[in-house]
């Protein structure tokens, strides 16, 4: 059998695939994504999306674990467990599972309603967004820390109903930024989109560098959060998150003037 062999053009795919992936962390002033200068230090839309899909995995790792078999941004995961417990299944929740599904559902109305009214300016979008759920998870934050340990359904709920609301806003608003990639949310079609895109050759790789940035920021945010829920302190993974959060909308703000070259959606 022969010898299996690269592709000839392998050296300039792979520089490809690290020009986009420095493009998508530290991008050059495009105006579709991000302001031009005089403001070069400021991020534009890539890098703050990818720090949201860290609040993301955060936010499940501290739901999943402290707040039962329960997902407050991952929707798919929430149906398969209400299926589960209809069926009779141990440690899943009927109502723990229909509220999260019910409370994301207000969440992205809510984040919608916002999206139109500020979809003409993506830097003001993103920064009105991320202040009000900044305020959710504030809230959340504060059940956590008042609430005595195992979570009594008094404060589980709640703890579910301010998340839920609050990764639903996050879902609305990144699916109205239309960044390709970038859901900071959903990652089943991401995953897919990077498959689909990489085929059997590099040659296509970095057109799927968001996509897989994606997956990575997930999985990490995921991993800091079980790590902090487990053997810290339940309520931090819940803080980081929202200083992450605080973090986005105060840059989106600085970058978002009258005058700022962003384009909508």
């Amino acid at each position: 059998m022969p010898a299996h062999r690269w592709p000839r053009d392998s050296g300039s795919t792979l520089t490809s695939f690290r020009d986009e992936l420095r493009r998508t962390l530290v991008p050059g002033g495009d105006p579709a994504e991000g302001p031009l200068p005089p403001l070069p230090p400021l991020p534009p839309l890539p890098p703050l999306l990818i720090a949201m899909t860290l609040v993301t995995g955060l936010v499940d790792a501290f739901s999943f674990l402290e707040l039962g078999h329960v997902f407050v941004a991952n929707m798919t995961g929430n149906v398969v467990f209400l299926a589960f417990a209809l069926a009779g299944a141990r440690g899943f929740s009927i109502g723990a599972s229909a509220t999260a599904l019910a409370a994301f559902w207000i969440g992205t109305y809510v984040g919608g309603r916002l999206a139109r009214h500020f979809g003409s300016h993506r830097g003001i979008m993103l920064s009105v967004a991320t202040r009000v759920q900044s305020v959710f998870l504030l809230v959340a934050v504060i059940i956590s820390l008042v609430s005595q340990r195992p979570l009594a359904a008094g404060s589980r709920y709640p703890l579910v109903v301010v998340l839920a609301v609050a990764m639903g806003m996050q879902n609305a608003m990144a699916n109205r930024m239309g960044v390709t990639g970038l859901t900071t949310t959903v990652l089943t079609s991401a995953i897919t989109g990077a498959a689909a895109d990489a085929g059997f050759l590099l040659k296509n790789w970095p057109s799927s560098v968001r996509r897989y940035l994606s997956v990575v920021a997930l999985f990490l945010g995921a991993v800091v959060g079980a790590v902090l829920v487990l053997p810290v302190n339940a309520s931090i993974s819940l803080i980081v998150a929202l200083c992450l959060l605080i973090g986005v909308a105060l840059v989106a703000r600085r970058a978002s003037q009258p005058d700022s070259p962003w384009k909508a959606a």
